[in-house]
């Protein structure tokens, strides 16, 4: 299954291109946050994490800063979905670690 996760730091912005993209992408659950990626307090990024993900599935963001706030931050999310055999495509930057190519880069 493909899980969408789309985030915009203070509650004036608009998540609408995330949204657009991730719909185009195929994600066929989509959650959304209004929230600073500095602060910990991600409420459905947690619940995707403890409720949603699956072996099997893949995590899509519209861009890499959408999931992480720095790259230590980011190596560590991608490093547990790995561990829990779920992939993570990131649109704008064309990763994709469920392809060959996407491991490489990772």
């Amino acid at each position: 299954m493909l899980i969408g996760y789309a985030r915009v730091s203070t509650a004036d912005q608009d998540l609408t291109l995330q949204l657009d993209a991730l719909a185009k992408a195929g994600c066929e659950k989509v959650f959304t946050e209004k929230a600073s990626g500095a602060k910990d307090d991600r409420p459905e990024l947690a619940r995707i994490f403890t409720d949603v993900l699956r072996a099997g599935d893949t995590l899509v963001v519209w861009k890499l800063d959408r999931l992480g706030r720095s790259l230590p931050h980011l190596l560590s999310i991608l490093t547990d979905l790995r561990e829990r055999d779920v992939s993570f495509r990131s649109l704008t930057e064309q990763m994709d670690t469920g392809t060959p190519h996407g491991e490489l880069l990772f």
